[in-house]
């Protein structure tokens, strides 16, 4: 199984009176979403599965891969990490996910696959991590495919 952890791009600061749920991408983050949603198209299966955080950001983010997607209320900010790999039947799952979400929750995902813990992992804006396991029930067939970053990729 293929799952591809992104998080969202740059998006406005918390203001008062704004729900956190409610902040939307900058022009720079919208830009950087296009980016990487170009990149991610070109790369993942027309199978594949996306799933969204119902934030504004992140749906905003979603929209740059051009495809259709599905928001999940697990995937809010603050999620344990175990609800993202829940969500996208991790390790079992047929066919490849995306998981468009938050820090510290997505960096805690990928440490937790790495390591076996939680740890405090940092993501960048508009990052993704692809993570790929051969076999579902053996953890030592996990490998890190690609790591890509919105500035890295080609315009």
């Amino acid at each position: 199984m293929d799952l591809i952890l992104w998080r969202h791009a740059e998006a406005e600061p918390g203001r008062d009176g704004l729900p956190d749920l409610e902040r939307a991408l900058t022009p720079k983050g919208i830009k950087q979403a296009k980016r990487m949603g170009q990149w991610l198209d070109s790369q993942l299966p027309e199978s594949t599965r996306i799933l969204v955080s119902p934030a504004v950001r992140t749906v905003q983010t979603a929209e740059g891969l051009g495809r259709k997607y599905k928001t999940n209320a697990e995937l809010v900010p603050g999620a344990e990490p175990e609800a993202i790999l829940q969500a996208a039947n991790w390790p079992g799952g047929k066919e490849t996910v995306v998981i468009v979400g938050h820090q510290p929750t997505l960096g805690q995902v990928a440490a937790l696959l790495l390591t076996g813990q939680a740890l405090d992992w940092e993501m960048k804006k508009a990052a993704a991590w692809w993570f790929v396991q051969r076999e579902a029930d053996d953890p030592g067939s996990l490998y890190l495919k690609a790591v890509m970053s919105a500035d890295l990729v080609v315009k």
